[in-house]
C-alpha cells in the first residue's frame, strides 16, 4: 500500500456529482435561451435545442437522485430530503417557462450543502472510515438474538450455515450455538479469519469470490457484506452489497433462509430486483434504535425460490429507502416465522482462496491415515523366520545390515555381530616391448567388500570371514 490516504467513497461521489449538477444546471439555462432565440426565426434550430433541453433535464434529475444515497451515508438527511423535493419539482417544471432563476438558485443552494471540502461532521467520517479497508462492521449480538428468535431449526437434522464475510465469526457462532448446526465462514482478513477458526467449524481464508464452495448445500445464508466502499489507489469504486448477494445466492438451497444485513438506503432498485426475483416471504426489519441510529442497518429475510417467468413488482420494497420510519423493528419479528428445511445436506467442497494450514492440521488430527501409515505391520511385530534356508549371499546381506546382531538362542548360546569392511587388493602386471625388452610394471588396485562375523561363544571369541 502506498502512503496515500484512503478517501471516503460517499464524499468523493458527492464531489463528482456536485460538479455534474452545476454543469447541467447552467446548460439548461443556456439551452432555454437558445430556444427563445430561434423560436421566431429558425423553427428547426429551436426544436433541436428544445430536445437538448429535455435531455439535459433528464440527466439533471438522474444526477440529483444519485446524490441521495451518498448524502444519507454521510448522515446529511435534510439535504437528501431536499434532493427528493428537487427531483419531483424538476419533473413538473415547465421548460418553456421564463422563470428559471428560482430553479437555478435552489439547485445551487442544494449542492452547496454537499459534505465536501471538510464540511462533513468529523465523527461521521470517523465512523465511515473505521476499518475502511474491508468495510467491517460486526453485527450487534442483541440484534442477532432477535433474528435468531425468528428462525425455527429442525430438531433431528444438522443444518449448514454459511457466512461469506464472517469477520471474527461471532455472529454465525451465535446463530449456530445450541441449534445442531455446522457453521462455515469465509474471511478476507487473515487475523480475523484465524480468530473465526476458534468459533466456527470451517473457515476459508481469502476472498469469497475466489473460494470453491458447494452449491445448494446450505440451509441458511447470513450475509452482512462490507457495504462501505472507498476509492483505492487504482480509483476503483465498486460496491459489494449486490455482488455478495448475487454470488453467494447459489450456495443456498431452495427453501433455505437468507438473512441480509445492509443499511436501509442500500435497498436500491437493482438490489430489490434480485431479492424479489429469488426470494419469497420477504420481510424487512429495522435494527433496534441504538444500532439503527449508528449504522442504519436492516435485516432482510426471505426463503429462496425459483425465479418466476413474470417479474414481480419491487416498488413496495424500494419505498423503505424513502421512509425508514415505516420499517418495523426486529423486536416485532414473530418467533419461529422462518423454519429451515428438515433436509440433510452435504458440503462436498469448501476451499478458501488461500491455503489454510491450521485447518489442515486440525483435520489431520482427527484422521487416522497417518496412524495407519506409521503403524508397524504384523510382519514387523512377529518373529521373523525364513521360509527356506538362507544362501551365502543372503546371509552376507542380513549380517551386513545388522539384522542378525545380538543374542542367538541355540544349544550353545552366542552373540554374533556382522560388519562389512573394505578390502583393497593390489596386482602388478609386467609390461614388455615388442622386442621382448621389459619396460616396467602396471599396478592395478581392486576394492571389494569383505563380510566379517564376530562371534562370542562360551569357548572364546572368533572372527569369521
Amino acid at each position: 500500500m502506498s502512503g496515500q490516504p484512503e478517501r471516503c467513497y460517499a464524499v468523493e461521489e458527492l464531489k463528482s456529482l456536485q460538479s455534474s449538477i452545476a454543469d447541467l444546471t447552467q446548460r439548461m439555462v443556456i439551452q432555454r435561451a437558445r430556444v427563445e432565440k430561434y423560436k421566431d426565426t429558425d423553427l428547426a434550430a429551436a426544436r433541436d435545442n428544445f430536445s437538448l433541453l429535455q435531455a439535459t433535464r433528464r440527466n439533471l434529475v438522474r444526477a440529483i437522485n444519485s446524490a441521495r444515497l451518498p448524502l444519507m451515508e454521510t448522515e446529511e438527511y435534510q439535504t437528501a430530503k431536499m434532493a427528493a423535493i428537487l427531483q419531483a419539482g424538476l419533473l413538473r417544471f415547465d421548460l418553456m417557462s421564463n422563470v428559471y432563476r428560482p430553479v437555478y438558485d435552489a439547485i445551487q443552494d442544494f449542492i452547496k450543502k454537499f459534505p465536501v471540502d471538510g464540511t462533513t461532521n468529523a465523527a461521521v467520517i470517523g465512523r465511515l472510515m473505521n476499518n475502511v479497508r474491508l468495510g467491517y462492521y460486526p453485527t450487534d449480538p442483541d440484534n442477532i438474538s432477535l433474528i435468531l428468535r425468528g428462525i425455527q431449526f429442525p430438531e433431528e437434522v444438522t443444518t449448514n450455515l454459511l457466512d461469506p464475510c464472517c469477520g471474527c465469526g461471532k455472529a454465525l457462532r451465535q446463530l449456530a450455538q445450541g441449534n445442531h448446526c455446522y457453521a462455515y465462514g469465509v474471511e478476507l482478513d487473515e487475523s480475523r479469519a484465524e480468530e473465526a477458526q476458534t468459533r466456527l467449524h470451517r473457515v476459508g481464508f481469502g476472498s469469497f469470490f475466489f473460494s470453491q464452495i458447494s452449491h445448494e448445500a446450505f440451509h441458511l445464508l447470513f450475509l452482512n457484506p462490507p457495504y462501505l466502499s472507498v476509492l483505492n489507489e487504482s480509483g476503483s469504486r465498486a460496491r459489494h452489497e449486490k455482488r455478495f448477494l448475487i454470488e453467494s445466492l447459489p450456495h443456498l438451497m431452495y427453501g433455505g433462509l437468507l438473512v441480509y444485513v445492509i443499511p436501509y438506503y442500500r435497498l436500491t432498485p437493482d438490489i430489490c430486483r434480485v431479492l424479489v426475483d429469488n426470494f419469497e416471504g420477504l420481510t424487512v426489519w429495522r435494527f433496534t434504535d441504538g444500532e439503527f441510529k449508528k449504522f442504519k442497518q436492516i435485516a432482510v429475510m426471505g426463503l429462496r425460490k425459483r425465479r418466476a417467468d413474470v417479474p414481480e413488482n419491487t416498488l413496495w420494497l424500494e419505498k423503505y429507502t424513502v421512509d425508514p420510519a415505516k420499517i418495523p423493528s426486529l423486536t416485532e419479528l414473530p418467533e419461529g416465522q422462518y423454519p429451515l428445511p428438515a433436509q440433510p445436506l452435504e458440503v462436498k467442497t469448501f476451499k478458501g482462496e488461500r491455503f489454510n494450514e491450521k485447518e489442515l492440521e486440525r483435520q489431520l488430527r482427527h484422521c487416522d491415515s497417518f496412524a495407519q501409515l506409521m503403524a508397524r505391520s504384523e510382519l514387523d511385530k512377529g518373529v521373523k523366520r525364513p521360509l527356506l534356508p538362507l544362501s551365502i549371499s543372503q546371509i552376507g546381506l542380513i549380517g551386513g545390515s545388522g539384522m542378525i546382531n545380538g543374542l542367538i538362542q541355540c544349544d550353545t548360546p552366542h552373540i554374533i555381530k556382522g560388519r562389512i569392511i573394505k578390502v583393497t587388493r593390489t596386482e602388478s602386471e609386467d609390461r614388455y616391448a615388442s622386442n621382448g625388452k621389459h619396460i616396467g610394471s602396471e599396478i592395478h588396485e581392486t576394492i571389494s567388500n569383505k563380510m566379517i562375523f564376530n562371534v562370542l561363544t562360551p569357548h572364546g571369541f572368533r572372527a569369521l570371514t
